[in-house]
């Protein structure tokens, strides 16, 4: 009996210790909280957020023939057709992220997603630092009813970082493959993901040098669509200013208006969307001027 009693209290230390170390069960997400969420690796989560910072889609100027594809991939997406992963790429500034966001917006209003039982379109941010969680995040997405927009700001990646691999796996080569309820969307100055020494360096090192650069540059092959942005010039940036000021009814005369902006333009050394909005805040400071969502 006490030899019972002794491998029943061994087998119950046995059993508390081994779940212990065992894996816990990946919590449920609802996904319902939010139109947006940020992805969180550790402990894993999906942050709601309750107010996305973006501009509405008419107000970014200079880039009409990257806005039309973008538009159109994600309504496609929407509404189950087939879509591209999406690359944007080049000129700091120019409303490459702004275009992702105003994007999901505007084709949630397009679609009336969000209302009723019908699957919605959600944006999801991942952090550069957490691309090698990304098969954990999908993971969770997989069998959700929604539709989801992976997002991942100023994508690019260092010498010796090896977590690329991960994300081109993710996109297309993976044996699960992306799920088919989700799409990746990231920006980058670069075009290739990676800089141009490190390629040098893959090339001067490497037994076959053009397999060891194929590599590299094979990771924005996953993306089926790239748009290009490129610096704006004075009158794109100038129709930005403008229509900043008139949206949010900015009481200053077209003179003094272009002049202030130029004058803002060259002492900043750059005319992008970027600078034209923080140019419109600081002239509606000056003028005592509260901007809509600011």
């Amino acid at each position: 009996m006490n030899d019972e009693k002794a491998i029943l209290a061994h087998l119950e230390r046995m059993t508390a210790a081994l779940e212990r170390i065992a894996p816990r069960a990946a919590p449920d997400f609802d996904f319902a909280q939010a139109e947006a969420f940020v992805w969180q690796s550790n402990p894993q989560a999906f942050l709601p957020v309750p107010h996305v910072n973006r501009q509405p889609l008419q107000l970014l100027k200079g880039i009409s023939r990257a806005s039309e594809q973008l538009l159109d991939n994600t309504r496609r997406f929407a509404k189950g057709l087939p879509a591209n992963n999406a690359l944007l790429w080049g000129a700091r500034g120019m409303g490459k992220s702004s275009l992702v966001k105003a994007s999901h917006a505007q084709v949630r209003k397009e679609l009336g997603l969000g209302k009723g039982d019908k699957p919605d379109l959600k944006l999801v941010e991942i952090h550069r630092e957490d691309i090698d969680s990304l098969p954990a995040c999908l993971s969770h997405m997989r069998s959700a009813k929604d539709r989801f927009i992976v997002f991942c700001d100023d994508l690019s990646f260092d010498k010796d970082d090896t977590s690329y691999k991960s994300l081109k796996a993710v996109l297309e080569g993976g044996i699960e493959g992306r799920p088919a309820n989700v799409l990746f969307y990231a920006t980058s100055n670069r075009r290739h993901l990676m800089p141009r020494d490190m390629m040098e360096n893959e090339r001067s090192t490497a037994i076959n040098p053009s397999e060891a650069v194929e590599e590299k540059v094979s990771l924005s092959d996953r993306f089926g669509l790239w748009l290009g942005f490129h610096n704006a010039t004075q009158d794109e940036f100038l129709e930005m200013v403008r229509s900043y000021a008139k949206h949010h009814k900015l009481k200053v005369s077209d003179g003094e208006l272009v002049r202030e902006a130029l004058e803002w333009s060259i002492t900043r050394g750059s005319r992008s969307g970027r600078v034209a909005w923080q140019f419109i805040q600081d002239l509606a400071g000056r003028l005592g001027h509260a901007l809509e969502g600011a």
